[in-house]
Formats: structure tokens, sequence, C-alpha cells
């Protein structure tokens, strides 16, 4: 086997940050600049495709042929443009050292990537690119200095040219250095195959209805218009879309004793909830929230990357939650679209693809907050076709149940399922079926319910309020709800169990190294000794692990002993020692199970002809020719999804879901 290291330069008139790489590539004008690659850890060779230069035959039928192992960071990247000169290429072929690296706990980004590993200067990537792929790679703005061209080519500067051919290769260096570096923990083979399976899914894209998406735009358009000429009226103000022109205005106009610093959502929700102001201070919060909706983004979204044949693809990111390897979301980011609450929806669709916007008004109120809700809707089956959704329900809840061995739990999982119910009788010492529609007790599913989202990962007090958006606990006093804290886990002691468990076992192998077993995880402490590089590792039960970079022992605020590694802060984004705890720890493994368990899921389906378009979170969306009855293909689909995994014996898996022409949260 050969291993072949490869890194582009390409151009495109389209935006890849905005359009995303398969729109980018989509693009009639996209051609690749320049070639690099590296035969076996070889010197490399650039070829300059842009100045005429030829790929070798050798290379172009390497590019197919599975004795030539290839490799890039970010490979879909390369994958994809490659794919579309030279032909479809098979994605078994190739590997992705961006994922090697987000697998073995480092982050995205070649540049990022080479810095936490401490790569030597003259192994990292040029800082000189950024300036070089604006001036190379995407369309100039015409000048009377320039020509009036749109475009640079390497004539028009051949010494930035020729550095640009430099930061090409130094790439492919860097990418192989990376490699190297990360040998010690290597990718499993069943993540490589589900990588192969993603990139599938990503070049198949979904379908939208452009129809629907463009008279979205005209609408949400129209009514902005609408909303800003009244708020000009109102306020006198030359642009009341101005954060700090409206806070001015505001701060000046509310009631006396009320000071208006920010327009945050929840600062215009808690101002508007108030009252008390005078009609135009309380029609101009109205109006700010109208305007704070971000539905037509989405839909500028879907204009932005949808390609050619009005599919939209690469909406998901493989492994792009760091430490557990969840997918995330991209582009449109349906990981986070608002949920539907309207009805007769096939009504409201027709409405908005008729721009019939005093309808929607007339028939369902707030014309955004429709708008926001319909975004879902966008997302269509292909023509002929329809969508099954399925998705498991309750997963991390009976992950953790399944994981701490918490006997109850499990058996409401195999039963009935109402663990919202179970958790509130168990807290409130109270018959489990006296929490019904009717009952008195029925108030208290949704302490139960508010509980079970806060409490399962060490969470407290703090965490219950976070949780309590249906204010189910407003009336209560701290000392109250922690009084369901302590119940809750007395109910639940085999879960608060696994958190100590969890951080007395990772401190002990970070102190003393060895390895330590926690139910059906193993904390390890690494080293690889080539590198210097020391990690904490988690196996999981499906054989993958959880890599923990430089772990250390330091002390907390309340000054115990706390465990640390290095990471990417979430607020900052910036590399740095991270705190975490037994609750956070079992939260990462909770997830990555059932992570786990849907990319298991992913494979069977597909493996069975079920050809999913997208997913999100735990859920799964499939574009399928109908069968004769809908009923049975959906059966069909969650009976897959809930098929024992050999890993997790005793895991009681559950998934429902229904068959449509269009996208909704049923």
């Amino acid at each position: 086997m050969h291993k072949l290291s490869i890194d582009l330069e390409t151009y495109s008139s389209a935006p890849i940050g905005k359009t995303g790489a398969f729109r980018y590539i989509d693009s009639p004008d996209f051609e690749i600049l320049l070639f690099a690659y590296s035969l076996d850890n070889g010197p490399v060779t650039v070829i300059d495709v842009a100045s005429g230069e030829a790929v070798p035959e050798w290379l172009v039928a390497a590019l197919h042929d599975p004795e030539y192992i290839k490799r890039a960071y970010n490979a879909a990247f390369e994958w994809g443009c490659l794919s579309k000169v030279y032909g479809p290429m098979e994605p078994s072929q190739w590997r992705d050292t961006m994922l090697h690296g987000l697998y073995a706990g480092y982050t995205a980004g070649l540049d990022a990537t080479g810095r936490a590993l401490g790569l030597p200067e003259d192994k990292q990537k040029l800082n000189t690119g950024k300036a070089l792929i604006r001036y190379f790679c995407v369309p100039c703005k015409p000048t009377k200095s320039n020509g009036g061209r749109t475009r640079n080519l390497p004539h028009h500067d051949p010494d930035k040219w020729r550095l640009f051919k430099e930061y090409n290769a130094q790439d492919v260096v860097t990418e192989m250095e990376i490699a190297k570096r990360l040998s010690a923990f290597p990718v499993p083979d069943m993540i490589q195959k589900q990588w192969e399976t993603d990139l599938r899914i990503n070049a198949r894209g979904v379908a939208v209805d452009m129809e629907f998406t463009a008279g979205a735009l005209e609408i949400g358009a129209a009514v902005t218009e609408e909303l800003t000429e009244e708020a000009v009226k109102i306020s006198g103000l030359d642009n009341p879309n101005s954060v700090k022109q409206l806070v001015k205005w505001l701060d000046t106009e509310t009631a006396e004793g009320v000071s208006v610093e920010n327009l945050r959502k929840e600062t215009v929700t808690d101002l508007l909830a108030m009252g008390g102001h005078s009609d135009d201070v309380q029609r101009m919060l109205e109006i700010r929230q109208e305007l704070g909706k971000t539905s037509t983004k989405k839909y500028d979204a879907i204009e932005m990357c949808v390609c050619s044949d009005e599919r939209v693809r690469g909406l998901l990111q493989f492994y792009g939650a760091n430490r557990t390897g969840r997918w995330a979301g991209r582009l449109v980011q349906v990981q986070n679209l608002p949920r539907t609450y309207i009805e007769h929806l096939d009504t409201a669709r027709r409405f908005v693809k008729d721009c019939k916007k005093d309808h929607l008004r007339m028939a369902y109120g707030s014309v955004s907050d429709t708008l926001s809700q319909l975004i879902r809707t966008a997302f269509i089956a292909t023509p002929g076709n329809v969508l099954i959704d399925a998705d498991f329900s309750a997963i991390e809840a009976r992950v953790i149940a399944w994981l701490a061995n918490e006997e109850w739990r499990l058996e409401v999982f195999r039963t009935t399922g109402k663990i919202y119910e179970a958790s509130a009788a168990m807290i409130y010492h109270v018959p489990v079926e006296t929490i019904v529609k009717g009952h008195e007790n029925y108030a208290l599913r949704q302490r139960g319910k508010v509980a079970e989202l806060a409490l399962g990962y060490q969470g407290g007090v703090g965490a219950m309020r976070r949780m309590d958006v249906s204010h189910a606990l407003d009336d209560m006093t701290d000392d109250e709800v922690q009084e369901i804290v302590n119940n809750w886990r007395n109910a639940s002691s085999h879960i608060r169990d696994l958190w100590y468990d969890m951080e007395n076992a990772a401190l002990e192998v970070i102190i003393n190294g060895g390895s330590r077993r926690v139910r059906c995880l193993t904390l390890a402490r690494e080293f690889d000794i080539m590198q210097g590089t020391a990690v904490m590792s988690i196996l999981l039960p499906s054989g993958r692990k959880l890599y923990y970079i430089n772990p250390q022992v330091t002390e907390n605020r309340w000054g115990q002993p706390s465990i640390a590694y290095y990471g990417v802060d979430q607020t900052t984004k910036k590399w740095k020692a991270i705190e975490t705890y037994g609750g956070k720890l079992v939260e990462n493994c909770v997830q990555a199970i059932a992570r786990d368990c849907l990319a298991q899921a992913i494979e069977k389906l597909e493996a069975q002809g079920f050809p999913i378009v997208f997913h999100v979170h735990d859920e799964v969306v499939i574009d399928i020719k109908p069968f004769a009855d809908n009923k049975a293909m959906l059966d069909r689909v969650t009976s897959i999804m809930t098929e024992p995994i050999p890993w997790a014996q005793g895991l009681p898996l559950g998934a429902d879901g229904w068959v449509g022409t269009f996208f909704k949260k049923d």
C-alpha cells in the first residue's frame, strides 16, 4: 500500500465560508490551481495546474487505485474537488488527518492543531496563507489600478505566486507531521467506516423547496421593511435597527428606575414581561423582538448554499463535537432549528409560496414567528419520494440508567417509558399512577421533567433553574428546589455513585498511572514516548476512546483536588487548561455512547437500503421511494434502530417517527 498525502489550492466565485464546500465546488468557475503531494512520505511536489502544468497520468490513476491510500487535512474537501475534476472517487481510499486530530482530543484547523501539538516552526503551517488565498482563490474587486479585472492570476504577481506554491507545499509537510505525531493514538476502523458513510450522506444532500424558500425571503423582507418604517415613525431614529441608537432611545423613554443596557433576546423578553411602559416603548420592544427573529437568516443560508440541483449538501460535520465525537451542524444548522407548533402546515406553506403575507398574519399571528417555525419544512423529499423521520426516545436517560445500572429506571424504559412521571413519583413519594391528567399530582410531572433534564450530570439548584423553561419552579424557594435535588439523588443513588467513582478513578490514573475500571468503562493514562505526549483515555463499550490531553490534578476554588486537561475553551475558543469533574466525565461518556448508538443505527439503515439525507441529534431523516404501507415502512426503520447492540447488552432502546413529504417536528 502506498500513502499519498495531498493538499490543493483552488478557485471559485462561491464564498466557501457561507456556501460550504459542496456549493463552492459546484460553481461553474471552480478550478484547481495547485496540486501538492508527497508519495510515501517523500519530498513534496507542487503541480502548478493554473499555469498549465499537467498532472501526471500515474497520479490521476493513483487517485482511483485502492493500492494508494490518499491522505489530507479535512480530506472531504480534497475528495470533493478531485472527484469533480477526475471522476467519482471511493471514500474508503481516503484518510482524514483532521478527523485523526479530533479523535485524539485535539482541535480542528491545520494551524491550530499544529500549534497544539507543539510542531517545530519548520513543520508548521505558514502564516502567509490567508492573504495569498484572498489574492488568488477568490474574486477581486475591479479597480482602475488592476485594469478592471475580477480575478488575480499567477502572472499578475509572480512573487506572490511563488510564495503561494511554498505555502501549498508546506501544508502537506504539516499534515504529514501531524499524522506522525498522532500515530500512537490510531483511529479505529469502525470510526473510519463511519467517516466514509458520513461523506456519502453529506454528498447525497437533501432536497429543498426553493419556491417556498423564495416566498419566505420575499415575505421576510416585506415584514422587515414594514416594521422598520413603523419603528422610525415611533422613535424618530435614523436607524432603529442600530443597537446603540435604540438602547439610548429606550433608556430615555422607559419609566424611571428602569435601565436598558443591551438588547439581547432575554433582555427584551424581560422588559416586555415587566409591563408598565408607554404605548410607544411597548411597541418598540415588540418590534425589536419581531426583528430579532432568526427566521430569514436560515432561509438566506439555504439560498446561499443550495447546489445547482436544488439540494443542500454538507449540513453535518463528522466528529464536530470535540471529546464526545458527536456530529455538529453546519451551514443551515439543522441541529438548531425552531420547533413547529402551528397547525395546518400545508396551508401555511402554500401561503408562503404564494407570498400571501396578510393571509399568514390573519391565520397565525406573527409572520416572523410563523416563518421561523416553518423553516424545517423547506427540507423536502425528492419528487416521488417520502421522508421517513425516526428518532431514539430519551436516549441519554436510557444510556445513563444502563451505564449506572439504575434498575428502576431501566424497568421504566422496558415498560411504559414514562420517565418524567416515574421520576416525579420517586421525588415526591407518591404512586406513579396518580401522575396522570385530571389528577392533582399531574402538576408534579413537569418538576420531574426539569429534574431529569438538569440533574443527571451532577447538576444542582442552578441547573434546575436554568432548565425550568416552563416556570414549574417559580413558586419554590431555593431550599425547596434543593430538596428536589436531594430526593432525586437519593432515588438515583447508582447514578450519583457513578459521578464520584468516575472522578476518583480519573484522579487515580492521572496521579498513579495504570488503568481503572468503572462499570463498563476503562480509564487509563497513556503516554507516547516518542512524542512525549500524555493523555487520559476512556475506553467506551463500543471500542472507541475519549482522549483528554495532558491531564493533571490541580486545586479548585474550594481547595479540593480537581481534574484538568488541555482543550478548546468553548467561550474563548482558545487552547487552554480546562477543569472537569465526575459528573462532566459521566456526561461525556453518556453522550458519546448515545452517539455510538446513532452511528450504529446509521450504518445498519444505510446497509439495508434506507438512504439518510441528514440527521439531528438522535434523529435520522431518510429520503426513499414510498412503500405500499407507510406504517410498515416506519416500523421497519424503528425496528432496525432498536435492534440489540452487541456491545450494549441490556440497553433498552426505543424509537418512533413519522412519514411525510417535508421535514417537521412531530
